[in-house]
């Protein structure tokens, strides 16, 4: 089959081009941490400051994948790693489209956010480690998914009975549990905007 694909990469518009367009440049801001160590809310608040702003930018998470392009998977491990494949490959289109990316997945292992790096570039893929400690993440358990897991009723939960890997070397590390989300946001905003307008715009 791959003899009969004959790409045509290179007589479609470039990345360059898309970000001169936008006025910006693409990049991936992967937030990473437990359940409930404020992901997606960290996602949301700073995608609402990129857009006052003027920048394009576009939140990937579970509910808006789960639900469409990931909807045939499952939570087993391969099942797992493939959703963060997938995840991935969207996301490196929108960042080649010079959009800024938020993507919010606890995707526990260092192995399984290095792959997501690969595919996207590792020169675009920004870490966001939310380190959140695992008692506060369960304080804010509102559907109750620790307590189950501490029960048993869920299977390779991570931080009870799967493990969570510290990232190695983050672009930077927020513990919500003694920040606000203004502050959160503020130090985000004053890393990741020098990535998104250089000098060069």
């Amino acid at each position: 089959m791959a003899q009969n694909i004959y790409p045509i990469f290179e007589k479609m518009l470039q990345r360059e081009d898309r970000e001169t367009l936008l006025n910006q440049k693409g990049i991936m801001i992967w937030f990473t941490g437990l359940s409930g160590s404020g992901k997606s809310t960290l996602a949301i608040a700073l995608e609402r400051e990129l857009h006052q702003k003027g920048i394009l930018c576009r939140i990937l998470d579970g509910d808006n994948i789960r639900s469409g392009i990931n909807n045939n998977l499952g939570f087993s491990e391969a099942d797992r790693t493939e959703n963060i494949r997938r995840i991935a490959e969207v996301a490196k289109l929108f960042v080649d489209c010079g959009i800024v990316t938020l993507a919010a997945f606890i995707s526990p292992t260092n192995a399984i956010r290095q792959m997501a790096a690969e595919i996207i570039g590792k020169e675009d893929f920004l870490e966001v480690y939310v380190s959140t400690p695992i008692e506060e993440c369960e304080k804010r358990d509102v559907k109750g998914l620790y307590a189950k897991a501490r029960r048993g009723e869920i299977k390779d939960f991570t931080g009870i009975s799967s493990p969570f890997e510290q990232p190695e070397s983050p672009f930077i590390t927020l513990d919500t549990s003694c920040q606000p989300l203004e502050e959160s946001v503020k130090s985000l905003m004053a890393k990741i905007m020098p990535r998104i307008k250089n000098n060069k715009q």
